[in-house]
């Protein structure tokens, strides 16, 4: 493979603030240190992915680079007695897309740490309709599960549920069986939510209480919350006694204003889901759980399948808010 070339999508710093992308042909002994190379067949865009594109410097602190926090492919190199080429594998998370070249490249490298081995029941396609976001929705409920929060236990809201994270927990929690409350601010999206599983569905405007009451009824045993800021004091607020809420994303602000009232008289909790930095053991335990009691039998619905070629579009829609369900991307 000496003096090879792949193609990658790349974003450069061309002056200060200003940030370009393009295509271009970067040889394989550019990539990073590593056990294990991979050939990408398939990545997902995430707004972490916009972001580093966009030139967010808390993501991605050097140019240029290639985004893609996610890929799926096969080992064609490999200095770990785990892979062996041919092997079909996942990455998902650590430093892949951030600083470290990611998966929207034809080719990665990475330490074998990094790498988990195809599920059984998967496809590499269909484990990047998963991606990140279904292994974040994952450990989501695997945490409320931790905390004794079962199907028969009430109602569970999502928030942001039109997002990657937020269609997918809506779908695995309603197969899982859990009773779902839905959170949108795009009513015109009803009948995609009520597909995913919902039971009801709410407007955003619902989950922002501006009383600056310190504890408001009971409205939920659970929730996971993508948007912060008002929503996530509005749903800690309204928990029921040792409920919990998942907060995994800020798409609504960073900022959260709360009392103590509702951790003191109602036990609940708030639980800061990180999908990256997590243990390998948990990493298998929740890929095995996505790929049997979790895997959805109707999810084609919420794919939307480009190239490699049109992943600037899809780059632009996502920093707009624009984007529903998930977007994967064919790299062959």
């Amino acid at each position: 493979m000496q003096n090879q070339t792949f193609k990658a999508f790349v974003v450069e710093e061309t002056a200060v603030g200003k940030f370009e992308r393009k295509f271009i042909q970067k040889p394989l002994d550019s990539l990073p240190a590593g056990d294990v190379l991979i050939r990408v067949h398939y990545s997902t865009l995430n707004y972490k992915d916009g972001l580093s594109a966009r030139g967010h410097k808390g993501i991605t602190r050097k140019y240029p680079h290639t985004p893609g926090v996610d890929a799926a492919g096969i080992v064609e190199q490999s200095d770990s007695p785990d892979f062996k080429p041919g092997d079909e594998v996942i990455v998902t998370g650590f430093d892949l897309g951030m600083n470290t070249s990611g998966g929207f490249a034809e080719y990665i490298r990475v330490p074998a740490g990094w790498v988990v081995p195809l599920p059984k029941n998967m496809t590499l396609r269909s484990s990047m309709i998963y991606g990140t976001a279904g292994f974040t929705a994952g450990i989501a409920i695997n945490e409320l599960q931790k905390r004794n929060i079962m199907p028969d236990s009430g109602k569970i809201l999502v928030t942001g549920s039109t997002g990657g994270v937020g269609s997918l927990a809506v779908a695995m929690l309603s197969k899982a069986g859990y009773y779902v409350v839905a959170s949108s601010g795009k009513p015109e999206k009803s009948d995609f939510i009520k597909r995913l599983g919902a039971k009801e569905i709410i407007s955003r405007e619902e989950v922002r209480d501006s009383s600056q009451k310190a504890l408001l009824s009971a409205r939920w045993v659970g929730a996971i919350d993508n948007v912060g800021g008002d929503t996530l004091s509005t749903i800690v607020k309204s928990l029921a006694p040792w409920g919990a809420v998942c907060s995994i994303g800020l798409v609504g602000s960073d900022k959260l204003e709360t009392t103590v009232y509702p951790f003191i008289l109602r036990g609940v909790s708030i639980i800061g889901v990180d999908s990256a930095e997590r243990k390998m053991s948990e990493r298998l335990m929740i890929w095995k759980r996505i790929s049997n009691e979790w895997l959805l039998d109707d999810i084609e619905f919420i794919v939307k399948e480009v190239s490699l070629d049109a992943i600037s579009d899809e780059i632009d829609i996502i920093l707009l808010g624009g984007q529903v369900g998930k977007v994967v991307v064919r790299i062959e």
